[in-house]
């Protein structure tokens, strides 16, 4: 049986996707294992025993390109999350079996149809997924952690990146488009910090993360000693080699926390208060600690408007150093802290 899992959005999205191939790969003998997603976050994959095969697919390629990524011999299409374009897309291409939810009108796409409101937020994103294996026929086991793989030779290159850098070892990750931020000039401070109670810090980002963040907060001379600016020169397996060779990652609701917990590495992950990001459904499986600001959890971001609009500067920099600090020395299983 030849199976193509499709989640073609985010890093965090796909990586909380890898259980259902782990699944696939335990419950049916000889099954052909393909994952369909974009082309940014398809080298997170790579080496994955999990994984036979990957395709890549942009939002704005023609209807024909979406219709041959499920051809040669796709005998199941599992639809994590119900796209429009890639349902009808695996329509035309009559794939024999197609799985998705039930709840919007172009479901009728699929002919498998499974009825889980992931809206009532009772289940991590992980478990909603492997439900989804129902489908098949199948049923879904115990979700575990999952797991990236980093060859050696790609964790020699990460550890060149730390050179000069002493232990333990901070990624800083400013970023993230999915989740409101720290301020920019917090993490700047906490990189500070850190780096003059003796940690190595490497700032991570893309390159428009990149410019944006030495726009905001940084000069050449605000980087002390034991900082790296990494931001815009890592590619997605390089900052999965940075990752791997750290002790903790500090960042938002972000994909790099789920990188770090995929690989093994402790967080501190700082989620703000909507509903759509509540930890229950979308905390990195890993170890760390998890901020939340105790304040009431809201729908949406009403920006100014609202009475908690400073939620996120409600961690001081010298409270997060200390849990880093405290994370570095004893990494345990993933807490939620609402402070």
């Amino acid at each position: 049986m030849n199976v193509l899992i499709v989640r073609p959005d985010g890093i965090g999205d796909v990586v909380l996707s890898l259980p259902v191939a782990s699944q696939l790969r335990q419950l049916v003998p000889g099954v052909k294992i393909g994952f369909l997603t974009s082309p940014v976050v398809a080298p997170i994959l790579g080496h994955h025993p999990a994984v036979d095969y990957i395709r890549t697919i942009r939002w704005t390629d023609p209807s024909a390109d979406l219709r041959a990524a499920f051809s040669d011999g796709v005998d199941a299409a599992i639809f994590l999350k119900p796209f429009r374009r890639l349902m009808w897309a695996a329509f035309l291409a009559r794939v024999p079996i197609r799985v998705a939810t039930g709840f919007r009108w172009y479901s009728l796409l699929a002919n498998r149809r499974m009825y889980d409101h992931r809206s009532d937020f009772s289940k991590h994103e992980s478990e909603y997924n492997v439900e989804m294996l129902k489908g098949l026929g199948l049923n879904p086991l115990a979700v575990s952690r999952p797991t990236l793989i980093v060859s050696d030779v790609e964790l020699s290159a990460g550890e060149r990146q730390w050179t000069s850098l002493p232990r333990p070892r901070i990624v800083i990750h400013p970023g993230g488009l999915s989740a409101r931020r720290w301020r920019p000039e917090h993490y700047r401070d906490l990189a500070i910090e850190l780096a003059r109670e003796g940690y190595g810090v490497a700032l991570t980002g893309n390159d428009g993360e990149r410019v944006e963040f030495e726009r905001e907060v940084l000069s050449v001379a605000s980087l002390p000693r034991g900082v790296s600016n990494l931001m815009g020169r890592l590619s997605v397996r390089e900052l999965m080699a940075v990752i791997a060779t750290a002790q903790v990652v500090v960042s938002g609701a972000t994909g790099p926390a789920h990188l770090a917990a995929a690989l093994g590495i402790a967080n501190v992950s700082l989620f703000d208060p909507r509903r759509n990001n509540l930890p229950v459904r979308w905390k990195p499986l890993g170890k760390g600690v998890l901020l939340r600001p105790d304040v009431p959890t809201c729908e949406k971001c009403i920006y100014e408007a609202c009475p908690y609009w400073d939620c996120l500067d409600r961690f001081a920099v010298t409270e997060v150093a200390s849990l880093v600090a405290q994370v570095a020395k004893t990494p345990s299983a993933l807490t939620v802290l609402h402070i």
